[in-house]
C-alpha cells in the first residue's frame, strides 16, 4: 500500500546505493549505524491537488547482509559475483485517512471516504546490477494484516555519476495493482459515495502509473552527509479517471542530512 513516503525514497537510495557500491567494490557491506533528519513536500495522497511539508528521523542499521530502516523496516539482502541480487524485507504502511494529516496520507478533501487501514507488510524484490552504474530491478509487495491488495513495480537505475564523494542516481519505474489494490486506494465504493460527494468508481487491475526520480547524495565528511532528490509520479487512466484524484502528476521533494558512524 502507498502511504506517505516519509522520506522513503531518502532510505530506500541510501539501501540500494550500499548494494550497489557492494557490487561495484565487490567487497561485503561494512557494519553501520546511521541517523539523521529528513524534510519532505509531497502531495496529501495519490492524486492529491494539494501539498504538505513533513519533517521525519531516519535512523538505518546494516550488520552485512541485515539491515533496519526506520521507514522500511527489517530485511536482508543477498548480492551474487554475477550482479544478481535479492532482498527481503518487512515493513509497515500508515494507511490513508479522510482528515488532514501531517504524518499519513489523507486530506479533509476525502471526507466520507473513511481510513484505509495502517497494516504491516513484507516486500521482495529481485534484480540484476548489470553494470557498477546499470542495475534493473523487480519488487511486490504484499499486506500481511489487512486484505488491500499487491503492488508490483518494475525499475531501471542509472548512476551517471558516482565517486568517493558524489552519487547521482536517475530511476524511473513502472507501477502495476491487483484490482483489489486499485479500489482500495482509487476506488469509490456505493457506500464511500453515499457518505462522500464523490461517484462510484471501480478501478481496474494492471498498469497504473510511472514513477521517475532523481537523487543527489553529498559527502560532506567521512561521517556527514546530505541528500536532495525530486520524485515524479504520472497516474495512468485506470487511477487518474478515479473521482478522489485532482491531478494525475504529482512531485516530492526530499532533503535530508545524515550522520554515519
Amino acid at each position: 500500500m502507498i502511504s506517505r513516503k516519509l522520506i522513503l525514497h531518502i532510505t530506500c537510495f541510501a539501501l540500494s546505493a550500499t548494494v550497489l557500491k557492494t557490487l561495484a567494490e565487490d567487497t561485503p557491506p561494512a557494519t553501520t549505524f546511521t541517523v539523521g533528519m529528513g524534510a519532505q513536500n509531497a502531495p496529501r495522497y495519490s492524486g492529491s491537488g494539494e501539498r504538505n511539508w513533513l519533517v521525519a528521523p531516519v535512523i538505518q542499521a546494516r550488520d552485512g547482509a541485515f539491515f533496519f530502516d526506520s521507514l522500511k523496516g527489517i530485511g536482508y539482502d543477498l548480492q551474487t559475483d554475477n550482479g544478481l541480487y535479492l532482498e527481503h524485507t518487512l515493513g509497515y504502511s500508515l494507511g490513508r485517512t479522510d482528515k488532514n494529516s501531517t504524518w499519513r496520507d489523507g486530506s479533509a478533501k476525502l471526507k466520507g471516504m473513511g481510513h484505509i487501514d495502517a497494516t504491516a507488510n513484507t516486500a521482495l524484490a529481485v534484480g540484476w546490477s548489470a553494470t557498477p552504474w546499470l542495475s534493473f530491478e523487480g519488487k511486490a509487495t504484499l499486506p500481511l494484516t489487512d486484505g488491500q491488495g499487491v503492488h508490483y513495480q518494475t525499475s531501471v537505475t542509472l548512476l551517471p555519476l558516482q565517486n568517493d564523494t558524489d552519487t547521482v542516481a536517475l530511476q524511473s519505474a513502472a507501477l502495476f495493482g491487483d484490482r483489489r489494490y486499485m479500489n482500495t486506494l482509487y476506488g469509490v465504493s456505493r457506500e464511500q459515495s453515499s457518505r462522500s460527494h464523490f461517484g462510484a468508481y471501480q478501478a481496474a487491475g494492471g498498469f497504473y502509473g510511472v514513477d521517475s526520480s532523481l537523487t543527489w547524495s553529498h559527502q560532506l565528511t567521512p561521517n556527514w552527509s546530505g541528500l536532495v532528490s525530486a520524485d515524479y509520479t504520472w497516474l495512468d487512466d485506470k487511477a487518474a479517471d478515479s473521482p478522489i484524484v485532482e491531478k494525475r502528476g504529482g512531485t516530492t521533494f526530499n532533503l535530508a542530512v545524515l550522520y554515519t558512524f
